[in-house]
């Protein structure tokens, strides 16, 4: 039974690993950063419901997280599944691309004003409190992450 589940991981990773790239390249289209902030983050929410918290569509190619903000506004929770770079400290790096449009997202808004919030990661929530990262800590962050996703340089 343990070599079983062993095999389908192994399986799991090597698919992910191949399919790497195309969604690399399809993250970095145009036509994706158009279409993917209507679809995406409701679609990742749906599959985190239904998994019980331990799935996001995304996490087959990178880490994915999904925060819990309180609106700037509203004051309401506000989920945002994210890509992250978990440290070993426990933390986790988000950047606050917003599929690559001008603006940021709402969610950095969100913890520029109320910076406690709650992560899911793979089904364990855990309080957060938001640090923007500034100077020599921001650069070697920003550097680790293109390291880790490339595509946060386009």
């Amino acid at each position: 039974m343990v070599e079983q589940q062993r095999n389908r991981t192994t399986a799991r990773a090597r698919f992910s690993a191949a399919l790497r790239p195309f969604f690399q390249w399809l993250a970095g289209t145009r036509g994706f950063a158009l279409v993917a902030p209507k679809i995406v983050p409701p679609l990742d929410r749906l599959v985190n419901r239904l998994s019980g918290g331990r799935v996001l569509m995304g996490d087959q190619m990178i880490p994915h997280l999904l925060l819990t903000t309180t609106g700037s506004r509203t004051g309401q929770p506000r989920q945002s599944p994210l890509a992250c770079m978990p440290q070993d400290d426990g933390s986790f790096l988000v950047v606050g691309s917003n599929f690559g449009r001008d603006r940021h997202p709402a969610w950095s808004g969100n913890l520029l004003k109320t910076p406690q919030a709650t992560v899911n990661f793979r089904g364990r929530v855990t309080p957060v409190t938001a640090t923007l990262l500034a100077g020599d800590d921001r650069e070697r962050a920003w550097q680790a992450l293109l390291g880790f996703w490339p595509l946060y340089q386009g």
